[in-house]
């Protein structure tokens, strides 16, 4: 089922999607973060691809903003298969991809789309994240396993919190990402083997392949909050789930680097999980234990 404000009919450049499952209050702020975009006068369309939510998320956006386009998918599909439906109706040269549970800030869509414009070969971009407090999130990584685990960390990456310009870099996060719609039809979309985590490492992976860059643009701001649709379906387990998701990675893309993964992230999780239990963190230590029972068990 569609629904959407059809009686203004306009030309579309940009095709924002978001992938919603029990989004609650979040969604709906959101959807709201967009709205300048969204305008009449505007050329951004904004799709919300409703994956079977429970709690009337979508609805109650649908209600609050005549002018979204809401897609409901019947099914929980995770977001990889969610967002492509979302891009099945999309209209715009560029898509871009905004999570349920982050804010845009005003002008970071247009300073988004106009980086990837302006960088010659430039085919995803990445905006740049902070939390609800203000503090620096990471929106970017590497590819290679070693690079990932050791150096896509606090301290290795504290010279990137200093950049403000767009820059090249390996994969950028869905939480906030950029597509042109041509790259994305060529690419076929999001890997559908992904429910969640591991997509847009994928996708940028199949990008570079093909030539397509990558690029980070920190100056096109978005607030990210708790990640409230994966802690509903995982609780603590989350961020197991993300090993799996890059595990599954590494074995689609990278197969000769799994065993390097494996015993990397197994070290580096196994060190966590100890500290944590040495100052007396019992919750962090479990939640690092399921990390590395993850690492040795999970299919790649």
């Amino acid at each position: 089922m569609i629904d959407g404000d059809s009686s203004v009919a306009r030309p579309v450049g940009i095709s924002v999607v978001i992938v919603n499952w029990n989004g609650g209050d979040a969604l709906l702020a959101c959807v709201g973060s967009l709205a300048a975009e969204a305008s009449p006068q505007a050329s951004t369309e904004v799709i919300v691809v409703d994956n079977a939510s429970s709690d009337g998320s979508a609805v109650a956006a649908r209600d609050a903003f005549p002018w979204l386009t809401v897609i409901d998918s019947g099914a929980n599909l995770g977001f990889a298969a969610g967002a492509n439906l979302g891009s099945d109706h999309a209209r715009g040269e560029v898509i871009v991809f905004v999570n349920p549970d982050a804010r845009v800030a005003p002008g970071a869509v247009a300073a988004l789309v106009g980086a990837l414009a302006e960088l010659p070969g430039a085919g995803i971009a990445g905006g740049g994240l902070v939390d609800p407090r203000g503090r620096w999130q990471p929106g970017a990584a590497r590819f290679g396993a070693l690079g990932h685990l050791v150096l896509d960390t606090t301290l290795g990456r504290l010279p990137t919190r200093l950049r403000t310009r767009p820059y090249a870099v390996d994969w950028v996060y869905g939480t906030f990402m950029a597509v042109r719609h041509d790259l994305f039809r060529r690419l076929g979309g999001f890997d559908r083997a992904y429910f969640l985590y591991g997509e847009d490492m994928d996708l940028c992976h199949r990008a570079a392949e093909i030539g397509a860059r990558t690029i980070h643009v920190p100056a096109a701001r978005a607030v990210h909050g708790a990640n409230l649709s994966a802690t509903q379906r995982y609780g603590s387990g989350r961020e197991a789930e993300v090993v799996k998701g890059e595990l599954r990675f590494y074995g689609r893309r990278r197969p000769h680097q799994v065993r390097l993964f494996r015993a990397v992230a197994a070290c580096k999780f196994g060190t966590k999980a100890a500290l944590a239990a040495v100052v007396g963190r019992s919750g962090t230590a479990a939640t690092y234990g399921r990390v590395v029972r993850a690492c040795f068990t999970a299919p790649a």
